[in-house]
């Protein structure tokens, strides 16, 4: 994972020992790619609000399309984002107390309050790479002190061609592009995932935007979880994630960046942000 294991690597984003900031917040798309020269005249309302930074990552405030206000919000990143360190392939990490704090940011990029964990609801680095944390705050107690709406997880598969913006809380920049396709596989050294979600190339995201929501242009809602691209060519090597088909055949994309898919997350979760990996429709690996 580039973007994703560096940043949570001690935030070597920071340090020179890994990638540095950029001067703006996206490239140009070069041409021939999906990531429309003419940007959707939605794609402003596309802002900070509800995003979080994490000392290593980015991340964001989220609800379930059917969450109540009265409900302990959620917070979502990456699940090589987590203090703890990288879970291996195949371990499921469920109801892990944890006291991590997040700032969370306004529409204009500015920390307005610290958000504070109770526990990781959920998180995994198998099929997907995302990590739940449940709060010790509401909903409503969020948008009453503070003004802010946690962001909507859409729960349908994201379509290809959709005007899409990385927003990451951590750099304070966003990365607008378009969902170029899907891997069926995306391989990055001992971990493998589902049915990535491929960004056209303009998303040129770097370490610390890990974590980071992928935000439909058009809905303003969530549509996956930032989390790697391939930084120089490599193989299906840490850093440099490869694509797999059905057939096996594998196919590198240097530059190329991915995120992961979140519409199967709402399935899995209640009543109260409960999660329930044994309910009807819910896909998350389970422990």
């Amino acid at each position: 994972m580039k973007k994703p294991l560096l940043a949570a690597l001690g935030a070597l984003v920071i340090t020179g020992t890994g990638l540095a900031a950029p001067a703006v917040a996206a490239t140009a798309p070069s041409p021939g790619t999906v990531a429309a020269a003419k940007a959707p005249a939605t794609v402003q309302a596309v802002t900070f609000a509800g995003t979080v930074s994490l000392s290593n990552c980015s991340g964001s405030v989220v609800r379930l399309p059917d969450s109540a206000d009265d409900d302990p919000a959620l917070v979502m990143s990456n699940g090589h984002c987590l203090e703890t360190g990288f879970p291996a392939a195949g371990e499921v990490i469920v109801d892990q107390a944890s006291s991590r704090t997040f700032g969370l940011l306004n529409s204009a990029g500015t920390r307005v309050a610290t958000l504070r964990a109770s526990k990781i609801a959920y998180a995994t680095m198998t099929d997907t790479d995302v990590s739940l944390y449940q709060l010790t705050t509401t909903y409503g107690q969020i948008k009453s002190s503070y003004g802010i709406s946690a962001l909507t997880l859409n729960d349908t598969h994201p379509v290809a061609g959709t005007a899409i913006t990385v927003v990451s809380g951590y750099w304070k920049r966003t990365y607008a592009c378009a969902v170029d396709g899907f891997a069926y596989r995306l391989k990055e050294g001992e971990w493998t995932w589902k049915d990535s979600v491929r960004y056209t190339s303009a998303c040129q995201t770097i370490g610390g935007t890990s974590g980071s929501p992928v935000i439909n242009n058009a809905t303003g809602e969530v549509v996956a979880v930032n989390n790697t691209g391939n930084e120089d060519g490599g193989r299906c090597t840490d850093n440099n994630p490869c694509e797999v088909d059905e057939s096996g055949n594998v196919t590198v994309r240097a530059g190329i960046n991915y995120g992961q898919e979140t519409h199967q997350i709402p399935a899995c979760f209640g009543l109260d942000s409960k999660l329930d990996l044994s309910a009807s429709g819910c896909a998350l690996p389970k422990p």
